[in-house]
């Protein structure tokens, strides 16, 4: 589903309030979710050089490889004269660099006025040398880190963005299924995360599956001690407990979710484990409401895995929304206990109760979104260390 005109419209209107409140003339836009908020623009561009330029006034424009231009117009809600493409010749080339000519675009449309230009210093597809091109292209500007600006603007979904939220919710419940029935012995790691990866591009009825930002993640054995672990061809063995970690995606919308299986009857130390976090989860998942800090909602989690003698020193979740890779969290909000932000209808998070020890280790999370008087649960899957086989 596609943005609308008056939702694209809003987007944008309250960009710039952020902009003019951090005090910023324009805004250079690189990564691809803020990309597809601010634009609805949606393709596999995002490893070549691309840019979308807000200013505080006027039109906005959207620079990328002339070849990925000349489509955008199918995706992107931008005017057909809005978008440039750099010639071929520009990529992957030594001596100069594709945003060297994003340079003399922007200076030609008029965008080449003293003033402070915000940038994302911190986002993945920004390099060295895109930043230097544009310093040495526009040198009346002040260029300084826009500190994921766009990024807390998409914290607060609207009904439509919880809508598909929802949806990615579904296809994640059936991915995780897909997965939790493919985890036997003797099966091998890359097995389960196709039948995974199966079901999240198969999607369910009325929802369909588009492509996580990231791999099915299956730490195995004692390397469930680790998260973010991918597969290979490894067998599972009797006994052996395995970690899903996985995401559906509909519509560029992420809802990640969370299980520990064990294929037989678990180590007492997982099992009690198992039933710490469980517990602790659903305590966070009550606490979580409008108008409540992070941080204390954090704190709630850290009293009750602290009675029981266990640490978690990782956080416990993010903010999630659209996702592209490599990463499908928002990159504002961390469940922790310095983080004051305070909760409102519409923030979306995946509380992941991930508890990594020594040779071993469980994975419980919840993808949910914040409503008026409480939490809506977004997954579903059992709630609990997961035996496959015979206990």
């Amino acid at each position: 589903m596609r943005p609308s005109p008056e939702a694209l419209t809003d987007r944008l209107a309250r960009t710039r309030a952020r902009m003019q409140a951090s005090g910023l003339d324009g805004l250079v836009v690189v990564d691809p979710a803020n990309l597809h908020y601010l634009t609805g623009y949606d393709a596999w561009s995002f490893y070549m050089p691309q840019l979308l330029f807000v200013p505080l006034v006027g039109e906005p424009l959207l620079i990328m490889r002339a070849m990925d231009a000349g489509g955008a117009h199918r995706t992107a809600q931008t005017p057909p004269e809005r978008i440039l493409g750099y010639p071929e010749a520009l990529v992957h080339q030594r001596g100069v660099h594709p945003f060297d000519w994003a340079a003399q675009q922007l200076r030609e449309h008029g965008f080449a006025q003293r003033g402070r230009v915000g940038f994302e210093a911190d986002a993945h597809f920004f390099s060295v040398r895109a930043f230097h091109a544009l310093e040495r292209g526009l040198p009346e500007w002040q260029l300084v880190d826009s500190h994921e600006l766009v990024n807390w603007v998409r914290l607060v979904k609207s009904q439509d963005e919880l809508e598909l939220m929802r949806k990615a919710g579904r296809v994640a419940s059936a991915a995780m299924q897909a997965g939790i029935d493919a985890v036997t012995e003797g099966a091998r790691l890359n097995d389960v995360a196709a039948a995974i990866q199966f079901a999240q591009a198969t999607g369910v009825e009325g929802a369909e599956g588009d492509y996580p930002a990231i791999v099915p993640m299956l730490p195995t054995g004692e390397s469930a001690d680790t998260p973010h672990m991918t597969f290979s061809a490894r067998r599972l063995g009797a006994g052996e407990a395995v970690s899903i970690e996985l995401a559906g995606a509909h519509h560029r919308y992420h809802a990640p979710l969370a299980r520990t299986l064990t294929l037989g009857r678990p180590d007492a130390r997982l099992e009690r484990l198992a039933d710490i976090t469980a517990e602790g989860l659903a305590l966070v998942l009550d606490a979580l409401r409008p108008g409540r800090a992070v941080a204390d909602v954090h704190a709630i989690w850290a009293q009750h895995i602290a009675k029981h003698g266990v640490e978690k020193p990782s956080r416990l979740g993010y903010s999630i929304g659209i996702g592209y890779p490599p990463d499908w969290g928002e990159r504002t909000v961390s469940v922790r206990g310095d983080d004051t932000t305070v909760l409102e209808p519409g923030v979306c998070l995946h509380i992941i109760a991930g508890m990594w020890m020594s040779g071993y280790g469980c994975e419980l999370s919840e993808s949910i979104a914040i409503t008026a008087d409480g939490v809506d649960v977004l997954t579903s899957a059992p709630r609990e260390l997961i035996v496959r086989g015979d206990a």
